[in-house]
């Protein structure tokens, strides 16, 4: 068995900053889409086919990183949620 190489990470650190990117500027133009439509984007249009991406992991990689810029909220049309700008959120008005 190979011993395991002890570098830092560079790939994974530019694949994680690459992601980031790529989520805040899709969201961004995109405001109120689904984890869904995120990674349709990432996977088919941008290439990023080799990263994993799925909607759950999507959905986990925005709350736990992305948290101070983008925010979600519930569609309740839809019955998912859907993610947007902090400030920028087009969330509905309560009609209550």
């Amino acid at each position: 068995m190979v011993p395991r190489r002890l570098g830092k990470g560079s790939q994974k650190r530019a694949r994680f900053e690459r992601l980031k990117i790529e989520v805040e500027k899709f969201v961004g133009a995109n405001p109120g889409c689904s984890a869904q439509s995120i990674v349709a984007n990432l996977s088919h249009d941008k290439y990023m086919r080799n990263h994993g991406l799925t909607p759950r992991k999507i959905g986990f990689f925005i709350s736990r990183n992305l948290s101070k810029t983008l925010t979600w909220w519930q569609d309740h049309k839809a019955g998912r949620r859907v993610y947007g700008e902090i400030g920028n959120a087009l969330k509905p008005k309560k009609t209550h």
